[in-house]
């Protein structure tokens, strides 16, 4: 029942991932970021629910709002301007009886994000607007297998960014 609301959460674009301290931040100098903006994108970050860039994070809040799943252990095999992979164990919370009281659970999943777009504010950028997750056995009670839901825009994005 939780992860039928975490859902909906996510997908009204209510909840992001939040990288923990475990994870890697991109930043870049005024001067640098110009130079690094007039070429190419070499590769798209993950943005956090605060809007900063994120690279290759070693966890993932899945619901910033509760923090009832997360994703831990995350090993990428893959990461470029396309598409990032990785595999880790989301942890969820059976909110039995309910949140606050619920005991959490680990299942292995498959991670994908993909389908870039243009980082509002950063030109030359990007950023991964859509995260999969592939439940190779167990999962989450009510989640399906193969779950995929766009990423919400930063708070800051104009329209159609």
């Amino acid at each position: 029942m939780a992860l039928l609301k975490l859902a909906a959460i996510l997908l009204a674009g209510g909840a992001t991932l939040v990288p923990a301290a475990t994870a890697t931040t991109s930043t870049t100098s005024g001067a640098h970021q110009s130079a690094a903006s007039a070429s190419s994108t070499s590769t798209s970050v993950l943005l956090d629910c605060a809007g900063a860039p994120q690279t290759r994070p070693g966890t993932y809040m899945l619901a910033c709002g509760d923090g009832n799943n997360y994703l831990t252990g995350v090993q990428w095999s893959t990461w470029s301007a396309d598409s990032a992979t990785a595999k880790a164990t989301d942890q969820a919370n059976d909110c039995t009886p309910y949140c606050a009281v619920g005991h959490f659970h680990g299942y292995p999943v498959d991670v994908r994000l993909d389908e870039p777009v243009p980082w509002t504010g950063h030109p030359g950028e990007q950023r991964f607007s859509r995260l999969t997750l592939d439940y190779p056995g167990a999962r989450p009670p009510g989640m399906p297998a193969h779950f995929v839901w766009p990423l919400p825009k930063p708070a800051n994005a104009v329209a159609g960014t």
